[in-house]
């Protein structure tokens, strides 16, 4: 049919460029962001990009809900502004016969929306999250650069060597600098090796000085040795699960109804329904006045699109804290929105004004 083929051809165009454009302004986001956690030592500086790239799959359904209405408003004011629509409604069209080849179009995307929602989101959080963990979780000695002052995983020792060898297990010209039970310990030694004892590693010092002075300065100790281990890692994991919320499948949230996890689970529900009443808002919102641009349309359907997404990560900070339940929550903002759309569909396409009658003209008496 022409009017359902012409329509899906120009949202696909617009859908596609939108969507090339937030992704690149997305990833280069993230680049930035990315690249401050790496110098700061959150993140291994050779698994940027792979970072950033869980980062972006994990941002996909709101930029794909974002790209969608954008891309449907865009193409239905350019529609009003060029007075195509004018001849739709004169053919016998109305605004609601736009609602199935809206729908039709947009069902692959909104699918493609609640598989990353349910699946894609938990993934790319649990694999960012792994890859920090385990960058943090490495052995001290693993942190420290030749000629660079390099902080311990626990912020409480300062690690300094001279020179390594080439496979980075014995170190020259070591320096330590710790606190211990109130206490300030300086150690020193011309060299050092890694060795392993009972499956954790040790840097094993050799003909050094140890120096411990009370953090209230009533003292010194000082201290020579010939051997001296100090532990650089440890292999033991921590016993308690402390994987958050959005790293954990929708499965798993299912499983354990807790207020945090129930939060996450409306978020991520939450994000297909968003998408679905962002196509009706769109066709509410695209009329345009063929004398003025369409830019005012785009600005207030990026505002109306702000406005959701955050009232959307405000209700889970709600749900989370035990203030509302989730299916409250999901009722009121989602169900709230569908309801707003559809009125203000048939207002538009009833031409419902809110005006009051002229009254009558009087009449005239005749003699």
């Amino acid at each position: 049919m022409l009017f359902h083929s012409s329509l899906r051809k120009e949202l696909s165009r617009s859908f596609g460029a939108t969507l090339v454009v937030l992704v690149t302004i997305v990833m280069t986001m993230m680049l930035i962001r990315t690249l401050g956690l790496a110098a700061k030592g959150s993140v291994d500086p050779a698994e940027v990009f792979l970072v950033m790239t869980y980062t972006v799959l994990g941002y996909m359904p709101t930029i794909l809900s974002l790209s969608l209405f954008v891309s449907i408003v865009g193409t239905l004011s350019r529609m009003y502004r060029d007075s195509e629509m004018i001849i739709w409604f004169s053919s016998g069209r109305g605004l609601t016969d736009f609602i199935q080849p809206l729908f039709r179009f947009a069902w692959p995307v909104l699918l493609l929306i609640a598989v990353l929602s349910l699946v894609g989101w938990p993934w790319a959080n649990s694999q960012t999250q792994g890859m920090r963990d385990q960058y943090e979780r490495r052995g001290d000695i693993d942190r420290v650069a030749p000629g660079e002052f390099q902080e311990s995983s626990g912020r409480n020792r300062v690690f300094f060597i001279d020179k390594d060898t080439a496979n980075g297990t014995v170190a020259s010209n070591v320096f330590i600098s710790s606190i211990e039970r109130n206490r300030q310990i300086i150690t020193s030694a011309r060299s050092g090796k890694v060795e392993s004892i009972n499956d954790t590693r040790y840097l094993m010092l050799s003909n050094g000085q140890r120096l411990e002075r009370p953090l209230d300065k009533t003292g010194l100790k000082i201290s020579e040795f010939d051997t001296y281990g100090a532990k650089t890692g440890s292999n033991v994991a921590a016993s308690a699960d402390n994987t958050p919320a959005r790293a954990r499948t929708t499965m798993a949230l299912l499983a354990n109804p807790t207020p945090v996890f129930r939060a996450e689970l409306a978020w991520r529900i939450g994000m297909l329904l968003a998408a679905i009443n962002f196509v009706l808002l769109a066709l509410g919102v695209s009329s345009v006045n063929p004398r003025v641009g369409r830019s005012g349309n785009l600005l207030f359907a990026l505002f109306a699109f702000v406005i959701y997404y955050n009232m959307l990560n405000l209700g889970q900070g709600w749900v989370g804290s035990g203030r509302v339940s989730a299916s409250i929550f999901l009722l009121m903002l989602h169900g709230g929105v569908f309801v707003l759309a559809l009125l203000w569909l048939a207002k538009r396409h009833n031409n419902w004004g809110l005006r009051a009658p002229r009254p009558a003209p009087a009449s005239i008496p005749t003699a």
